[in-house]
């Protein structure tokens, strides 16, 4: 199975709920075992119109799927969460980005592995290094702008139901 590291983001509706929805659908996904979420962050949005703030995370996953494959599972969760793709860098429900695959190198027009902005991004750099702190290493002071939050999300059911019983 191969590393790989997924980056979710919401800032319309529950946002939690978005990401949590997330995490559980991508451990109940055939070829994908979730070995890790990050802390959630919130963060000012980067670009595009006014909108209010995200809450991000990453997830690490283990996972038999390449990088397309990986693609097609992030935009049907996107899909089931009522994404519509409109405004570039526009608000949204859910954003699922694929980060990296192993060592794997795709340059399409619909993909790039290793996400092409990934080291100009605080809020996703930040939740990397809590699941990957092989790959990241927080600059002295944190990212700008990126917050931690005492919100948790569960990296599968099982775990969010012994969580609720506790």
């Amino acid at each position: 199975m191969t590393r790989a590291h997924l980056a979710l983001g919401s800032n319309l509706g529950d946002r939690l709920g978005f990401l949590q929805s997330a995490v559980t659908a991508l451990a109940a996904t055939p070829g994908i075992e979730v070995t890790g979420v990050s802390r959630v962050y919130e963060t000012a949005p980067v670009g595009g119109p006014d909108q209010g703030p995200y809450l991000n995370a990453v997830v690490a996953l283990k996972t038999d799927l390449d990088a397309r494959q990986l693609l097609a599972v992030a935009q049907t969760l996107e899909a089931d969460a009522g994404r519509v793709r409109g405004e570039r860098w526009g608000p949204r429900q859910l954003d699922v980005d694929v980060l990296l695959v192993g060592d794997e190198r795709v340059d399409s027009p619909e993909l790039t592995v290793p996400h092409p902005r990934l080291e100009e991004r605080g809020f996703v750099l930040a939740p990397l290094a809590d699941v990957a702190p092989d790959l990241v290493s927080p600059p002295e002071g944190g990212w700008a702008g990126v917050e931690a939050t005492a919100l948790v999300l569960q990296p599968s059911p099982q775990a969010a139901r012994s969580e609720q019983r506790s």
